[in-house]
């Protein structure tokens, strides 16, 4: 039987490890925020601590085709290194031979003894990591910081779950809603820093949506640019949508990635196709038809709303018709973060879902 006075001696020790494994993921927390943002895979980071709790090697992915957190970690040591240490990592690691092969199995072979994640995999393809592990004699332990790394991944675990693209939808506007003057000009509503902030936006996507009124109307470049005009490192996708056809001479064909030209109508339809080609985050950027489709489907996962201190009124709305016939119907959204950026303000918000409805009316 333990005394008492034992017991009070291992408390510390205890709470300095979970210290410890705290500390290491939010290193690795950080770590994955140096991957890319974009692509199919997730940002992943990595820390292998020593049995005593040192740090022995970090690692992060660094996109398609390249090894994994784990493994990256795992090639910063020397062949007994990894031997009883722990492994603490921000995904569950993985159960899938695609490019690289699995993660799991690098930990087992390297003599990993313990590890801890912060989420499972919900990729069907690359889940199972943890029981692969615990069969091997691993010890394994989830749900470290999961808060923190879900709210670091959310557009990426959101499209897996879905199994389309994570959809922002950006418009920018004057206070009364309004896109454009009545003669249809647009430029510019909003300022520089505005603008700017758009473009870094447009650069964590992997593609930007647009119809085709707007390539018609506005010949825009859909590239993701700096205020001086150079194009950014990542450049989303472009992809019109729409049945008119596009001129041959649209700018959109000098863009470094090859448009995607689509005229079907089904939305579901073309995010699935999107999906499939490794698309996970994807930019809504209009014109108001494509805009109004998008909302009144229900398929918009994030609102950026760029608001000008002005005032145009006229018939360009940012939206139309989305089947709110009376005002139970509306839809509601839940503001996440209000930003201002010069003279304009920059909104970001996601639908209210039943569970936020329900707490709102608790509160009152």
């Amino acid at each position: 039987m333990t005394s008492p006075a034992s017991d009070t001696a291992a408390a510390p020790a205890t709470r300095a490890v979970a210290a410890d494994i705290e500390h290491a993921m939010s290193r690795a927390l950080e770590l994955a925020a140096r991957g890319p943002a974009t692509g199919p895979n997730p940002q992943v980071g990595c820390v292998i601590l020593s049995p005593a709790g040192h740090t022995l090697a970090e690692g992060w992915h660094r996109g398609v085709g390249t090894p994994h957190a784990e493994v990256d970690a795992l090639a910063k040591l020397d062949a007994d290194q990894a031997r009883g240490a722990t492994a603490v990592v921000t995904l569950e690691p993985c159960n899938h031979t695609g490019h690289t092969g699995p993660c799991s199995e690098a930990l087992i072979e390297a003599g990993i003894t313990r590890v801890f994640y912060a989420l499972s995999d919900p990729n069907p393809v690359a889940h199972g990591g943890a029981q692969r592990l615990r069969n091997a004699g691993v010890e394994v332990v989830g749900e470290v910081l999961a808060d923190a790394v879900s709210s670091f991944m959310h557009d990426w675990l959101a499209a897996m779950s879905l199994g389309r693209p994570y959809i922002t939808l950006k418009w920018a506007s004057s206070l009364d809603g309004r896109t454009a003057a009545a003669d249809g000009s647009s430029q510019w509503i909003t300022g520089e820093s505005a603008r700017a902030h758009a473009h870094r936006q447009r650069a964590k996507a992997d593609a930007i949506l647009v119809g085709t009124g707007t390539v018609l109307t506005d010949n825009p470049a859909l590239t993701a640019r700096a205020p001086d005009g150079t194009l950014l490192p990542h450049q989303p996708i472009p992809v019109v949508v729409g049945e008119r056809p596009v001129p041959p001479d649209a700018r959109l064909f000098t863009h470094p990635q090859r448009p995607v030209i689509t005229a079907s109508r089904d939305l579901s339809a073309i995010l699935a196709g999107l999906f499939a080609r490794g698309v996970r985050h994807a930019f809504v950027e209009g014109g108001p038809t494509l805009t109004t489709a998008f909302v009144a489907a229900g398929l918009v996962d994030e609102y950026l709303i760029y608001l000008a201190p002005t005032l145009l009124g006229g018939p360009h709305s940012a939206i139309g018709d989305i089947g709110v016939g009376t005002i139970g119907e509306q839809r509601r959204l839940i503001v996440s973060s209000v930003e201002r950026l010069g003279d304009d303000t920059v909104l970001v918000a996601r639908p209210a879902t039943q569970a936020d409805e329900s707490t709102e009316e608790g509160v009152r």
